[in-house]
C-alpha cells in the first residue's frame, strides 16, 4: 500500500479549516501541513512534542 503524504497533509489542513485539531507523526507530514497552511493563508498553532506535531486552529 502506497501512502500519499501530500494527500494526508491536505486532509489534515481540511480538518483544521473545519475547526478540528490535526496530528502529524512525522516531520515530513508536518512540513507539508505548514506549507499548505501558508499557501492557503490559514493561521494555526503548532505544538511539537517528542511523539509528533499537533496543529490547532487559531480561531
Amino acid at each position: 500500500m502506497i501512502i500519499n503524504r501530500r494527500q494526508i497533509a491536505h486532509d489534515k489542513v481540511r480538518r483544521l479549516e473545519q475547526g478540528y485539531s490535526a496530528y502529524a507523526e512525522t516531520e515530513e507530514v508536518a512540513r507539508l501541513i505548514k506549507r499548505e497552511l501558508q499557501k492557503r493563508n490559514i493561521e494555526a498553532i503548532e505544538d511539537q512534542t517528542p511523539i509528533g506535531y499537533w496543529f490547532y486552529p487559531k480561531d
